[in-house]
């Protein structure tokens, strides 16, 4: 079934990049000189790797810091942990100053 919408039919209509060569986006490398383009259909750029590579470092991480805990543990048994109110609150402030673009509070 032929389904006719204003000018699609047209004879002056063409195929998407008809005529025109298609090119690849190369990766350069610093000072301009372009990256050997390696022999499989699949090219990772320099960025996407590094991406991966800090990716695998998080995930590697511990998600607690245990010897800081600890310490602070010790300190708090130890009675000798202290609570600086002045170091939360400008904690506090600069939390408040980094969240306000994204509130529209100024």
């Amino acid at each position: 079934m032929a389904s006719k919408i204003s000018g699609v039919d047209s004879p002056r209509t063409g195929a998407v990049g008809a005529g025109r060569a298609v090119e690849r986006v190369r990766e350069v490398l610093p000072g301009g000189k372009p990256a050997e383009q390696e022999s499989s259909g699949v090219h990772i750029t320099g960025t996407a790797r590094q991406l991966v590579e800090l990716e695998q470092m998080v995930k590697d991480m511990p998600a607690v810091d245990e010897a800081k805990v600890a310490a602070i543990s010790a300190q708090i048994e130890n009675g000798t942990y202290k609570v600086s109110g002045e170091k939360i609150a400008d904690s506090l402030m600069t939390i408040e100053q980094a969240l306000a673009p994204l509130t529209g509070k100024k």
